[in-house]
Parts: C-alpha cells; structure tokens; sequence
C-alpha cells in the first residue's frame, strides 16, 4: 500500500490520504469543492462540481493514473435538485464508457459543502 499526495489538490482534512495505491487500483478520498490553497469555492453549483472533479484528476495523475482509468464513482450531494447540473459537469470530464456510478443523497457534508466524489480507478500503465 502506497500513499498519495499532490499540491495539486486541497490536503486531508483529518486523518486520512488523498488518495491509496493497492493492488493495481488507486482508491481516491472524497474531495469536496476545495481549491488546492483550502479556499471553499461557493455560489454557483455546477462551479463546485467542476472544482470537485478537478481534484479528483490532480490527485489522479499524482498517482500515474487518471480519469480515462476510473472504474467507479461515489458522488454526494445534499440536494438532489442537483442532479441535472451535476450529470452536464460530470460529462465535461468523462468519456464513455462510463464508470460505475452511484449518486447518493446526503443530509450533509463536510464544511457544510453540497456535492463530495470518492473514485476508484485502475493505477497506472
């Protein structure tokens, strides 16, 4: 097992890697819409999705991989009113074929935020 760590995407907030290499996956930690310097982007949702998913590919690559190789998607979100914006976002940043996914509504999440995404990818070629 192999931790991962980039500049390129905000740092844990508690106890727990931006992201794990084991087995040939790269198990990415939830990320919420944090630049990389720790400001919460705010306002408009289809911006925080958009910061989201760009952490995800930062700590990605920091791991040799990236988002051509996810296999799986959690995503988050504390208003399923959402959901169209967060689909249109999500398809700026993934081809088919498609991961798995799985959308869940939550009542809540860290930092009071409104979307977090946690990916499982195969590690690099």
């Amino acid at each position: 097992m192999e931790t991962v760590r980039t500049e390129r995407a905000p740092q844990a907030i508690g106890p727990y890697s931006q992201a794990v290499k084991a087995a040939g996956f790269v198990f990415v930690s939830g990320q919420i819409p944090l630049r990389p310097n720790g400001e919460l982007v705010e306002g408009d949702f289809a911006d925080q999705v958009r910061q989201v998913l760009t952490n995800v590919r930062a700590v990605l690559e920091a791991a040799g991989s990236g988002l051509d190789r996810v296999v799986q998607v959690t995503a988050y979100l504390t208003d399923m009113a959402n959901f169209p914006i967060f689909n249109e976002v999500y398809a700026e940043f993934f081809d088919a074929p498609y991961p798995a996914r799985a959308v869940v509504g939550v009542a809540s999440l860290p930092k009071g935020v409104s979307v977090e995404v946690a990916v499982t990818a195969l590690g690099g070629s």
